[in-house]
């Protein structure tokens, strides 16, 4: 199957592309479009990858859904366009960044300047029905962002991959954790982010990590 999407990547997700599950979960997503309010924009599915080719990414960190809010994803795992209000996970890695390396709290929740400089913010799951959390879960996806997963431990040195929350820990088991810097926390969420996400300092982590392997830090 032909897909659209930046050339490092396809180049090594077109084993993935051209796999019965992919051919299935392409016709459950174009049937989803048709009849449903799903997000994120068509042109938008693949837009993380469009923008952090392959041997550019320095840092992972991986999600669950895209928010099912209209207006709020444009396909950048916890990032909004500029005006829109900061959810409350992304207030949290704010503050977060604010205490670790006493940066200002950003006005804006934009994160396509992180993206520019190498963080690969994936969704593990790409599209959602309007206002319905987890509604394209199962459906194929994760076994699709689990195989960019495996990609990036295989091909790619001193990667960073922040894993916050217990469904993101679950794919440790993907990474290498010789070949790279693996950080675990607790969800940013306001529900959890006090119970081991403030203060686990991963951005300064990260950094460090990036530096004493020659690789040029990013400006959180």
């Amino acid at each position: 199957m032909k897909v659209k999407i930046e050339e490092s990547w396809r180049l090594r997700l077109q084993e993935e592309f051209d796999k019965p599950y992919f051919e299935r979960l392409t016709a459950f997503v174009r049937n989803e479009y048709a009849h449903a309010h799903v997000l994120p924009p068509g042109s938008r599915i693949f837009y993380i990858f469009n923008v952090c080719p392959f041997d550019k990414v320095k840092v992972v960190i991986l999600g669950q859904d895209p928010y099912p809010t209209p207006g709020q994803y444009y396909g950048v795992c916890f990032s909004v366009p500029n005006g829109t209000p900061v959810p409350g996970s992304l207030a949290n890695i704010f503050q977060e960044i604010h205490q670790d390396l006493g940066k200002p709290v950003p006005a804006s929740g934009n994160l396509d300047r992180w993206v520019a400089q190498g963080v690969f913010s994936l969704n593990s799951v790409l599209t959602v029905r309007a206002y319905e959390t987890g509604s394209h879960r199962n459906v194929g996806w994760e076994t699709f962002t689990d195989a960019v997963i495996r990609k990036l431990s295989e091909e790619r040195e001193h990667l960073v991959f922040m894993l916050w929350g217990n469904y993101a820990k679950a794919k440790k088991n993907l990474i290498d954790g010789k070949k790279h810097l693996i950080l675990e926390a607790a969800h940013p969420s306001p529900r959890s982010a006090e119970h081991g996400f403030l203060g686990c300092k991963h951005f300064s982590k990260a950094n460090t990590y990036l530096k004493s392997n020659g690789i040029q830090a990013i400006d959180w």
